[in-house]
């Protein structure tokens, strides 16, 4: 069935991030963007459809992108934090098993975090993601079969920010700052998340600039 233009804009934005933060800070000709999107929208719509109604759609729900970037953004005053950097870390991505899965958890009777020492271990449907401190690395490859291994990864850095609230209360605060390291073109290997605290595990090459980026996030926007 066919959508209204409105639909079909406020959609094809909503799937994209990078349009909607041009849009949020007004650095977009809204012209160019309804030249480059008006194929699309007569394929979802089913008819032709005039570049003035698409821009006139995508004016209107600039506005909502505005208040919710404003919501997000928390203009209330901030948001306390900390961040801290961990780094040799080593991961690895498991084809997910009961065996494999109850073999690693031996790895909490050798990790100490109170001496600094870092472990995550995320057991998902269909895969087991684990990231630990590079001198655990022996121990965690014994405790796993080879032909397990989907991906390994050596000589990462952990960059912890480490709230002085409830941030999962606050919407957008991840997306935000997965996005600022997507501008950033830095690639996330790891997102570990608590009620208070969020990590982002990333290669060595990267550390500097994703923690410089994730401090300006921080100091700059919220």
């Amino acid at each position: 069935m066919s959508q209204s233009v409105a639909a079909c804009v406020k959609d094809i934005i909503g799937r994209n991030p990078f349009i909607s933060e041009l849009i949020g800070h007004d650095l977009i000709s809204y012209s160019n963007l309804a030249r480059f999107i008006r194929p699309q929208i007569e394929s979802m719509c089913g008819k032709s459809v005039s570049e003035a109604s698409i821009i006139m759609a995508a004016r209107r729900f600039s506005k909502e992108i505005a208040e919710e970037a404003a919501a997000m953004t928390g203009s209330d005053g901030g948001i306390e934090y900390e961040i801290s950097v961990k780094t040799n870390i080593y991961d690895l991505n498991l084809r997910r098993s009961d065996e494999t899965a109850a073999r690693l958890m031996k790895l909490y009777a050798l990790v100490k975090p109170s001496e600094g020492d870092f472990l995550n271990i995320s057991i998902g449907s269909h895969e087991i993601s684990m990231s630990v401190s590079d001198k655990y690395r022996s121990a965690a490859d014994e405790l796993v079969d080879e032909s397990d291994v989907i991906h390994r990864f050596a000589d990462l850095v952990a960059i912890t920010i480490v709230f002085k609230g409830d941030f999962l209360q606050t919407p957008g605060i991840l997306y935000l700052a997965a996005r600022k390291l997507a501008w950033e073109s830095i690639n996330i290997i790891e997102v570990i998340s608590t009620m208070n605290v969020l990590t982002f595990v990333v290669g060595k090459d990267d550390s500097s600039r994703a923690y410089e980026a994730l401090n300006a996030f921080l100091s700059d926007e919220l």
